[in-house]
């Protein structure tokens, strides 16, 4: 019996082997004890300002919207320690991991953004870190695989499958019910059994707690347009958290509608996907005539996934979020447009959430608006894929 409610709506829930359902349930009574007590949050909020770099500003982009009525916001977690709005979750995590008395943590990682961030705490913890990881993203990620060995992490290629973030998060799952007695499984985005999805709404909410008091000192107003991309959507929950009950302000989530001129070669789960177990949740999958997963496709590999958290599917279910498809070469183009125009090199997953508001700005320039994207990392990672997709 879980103490939080742990569907949203009829999405979500507790789907692994019975042997994982103490270890759930021992993680959550630990969250309900201590996210909210004050020695936790001191802590917490110490590390989020002195070791992740909190706050994070919110940079106008004055060159890119030259000539038109927008206003564009970025909401800098690129400027993070780690490099991403991933360490902010991570930090909670690590803390609950030492309440627990965990000596060890295992996770999984895509675009290496989370497994960088766990290394990091896990170095800072002096808890020993073995980190899941695609062979395919192993090789488009590397400068982040070389981060993460010398930060002390584990790498453990996973051939599997479709060698990506699915086959990772497979693996590392499987890896916990064997080791859950003294590790602990630092999920990295908001899917997964409960109760990661609810955490990682509450400890990633930093970042629009930080943007509504920072949109209203610099316009005295609220947005019109916020945005951001979604793969798991721990970026996108984190930025919509805060601006969920103003009905009045649209939220946008971006999936990847990957590569036009394959059929079906795309990460778009919420739009494409039906609804099936997977990961340990109930939520919208990638899914076959069979009910067989399918294998995604992004040029990001943080959006290479073929599902999505749970809260997602039921924002997208009430229609409070509208979420869309931004392709491979559209996200390339809002990668090499924010780098001329800005000076901001942008991740490959933020890219798909800056290529929806460059549309929503080209429709009609003469539209009085604010939009806020969350930059969600850096795009330094990134940089190979890009010469390599122009090349080809």
């Amino acid at each position: 019996m879980t103490i939080l409610n742990s569907y949203f709506g009829k999405f979500g829930g507790m789907y692994v082997p019975q042997i994982l359902v103490p270890a759930l349930l021992q993680l959550e009574k630990y969250f309900v004890k201590y996210h909210d007590n004050k020695t936790f949050k001191k802590d917490m909020n110490y590390l989020l300002n002195n070791y992740a770099g909190r706050p994070t500003p919110l940079t106008l982009c004055n060159n890119l919207t030259k000539g038109t009525n927008t206003k564009l916001y970025l909401k800098r977690e690129d400027l993070l320690h780690s490099g991403a709005h991933k360490i902010n979750q991570v930090i909670g995590q690590a803390l609950l991991a030492k309440k627990m008395k965990k000596k060890k943590i295992i996770a999984e990682t895509g675009a290496g953004q989370h497994g960088v961030s766990t290394a990091m705490i896990s170095a800072l913890f002096n808890l020993k870190c073995s980190i899941y990881m695609g062979s395919k993203d192993i090789e488009r990620q590397y400068t982040n695989v070389l981060k993460m060995k010398l930060l002390g992490a584990k790498i453990i290629p996973v051939v599997s499958g479709s060698k990506t973030l699915k086959s990772a998060c497979n693996e590392a799952i499987r890896a916990w019910s064997h080791s859950y007695h003294d590790t602990h499984y630092m999920v990295g985005t908001s899917a997964g059994p409960h109760p990661y999805p609810s955490i990682v709404h509450r400890f990633q909410s930093i970042i629009s707690l930080e943007a509504e008091k920072q949109i209203l000192k610099l316009e005295d107003k609220y947005p019109e347009i916020i945005i951001a991309c979604v793969g798991g959507g721990s970026n996108a929950i984190g930025i919509f958290s805060k601006f969920l009950s103003k009905n009045n302000i649209k939220l946008i989530g971006v999936e990847a509608g990957g590569n036009k001129n394959i059929k079906d070669h795309n990460s778009a789960s919420l739009k494409y996907g039906k609804l099936g177990i997977y990961f340990g949740m109930k939520s919208k999958i990638l899914q076959n005539y069979e009910g067989q997963i399918k294998e995604s496709h992004s040029i990001s590999a943080g959006l290479d996934f073929p599902s999505v958290g749970p809260e997602h599917t039921w924002l997208n279910y009430i229609k409070r979020v509208k979420y869309v498809t931004i392709q491979d070469h559209e996200a390339i183009s809002a990668f090499k447009i924010i780098c001329k125009k800005e000076g901001i090199i942008p991740a490959l997953e933020s890219s798909h959430a800056l290529a929806y508001a460059i549309k929503i700005i080209k429709k009609d320039p003469t539209i009085k608006q604010t939009i806020i994207v969350n930059l969600s990392g850096r795009g330094d990672k990134d940089v190979l894929s890009v010469k390599n997709f122009i090349k080809s």
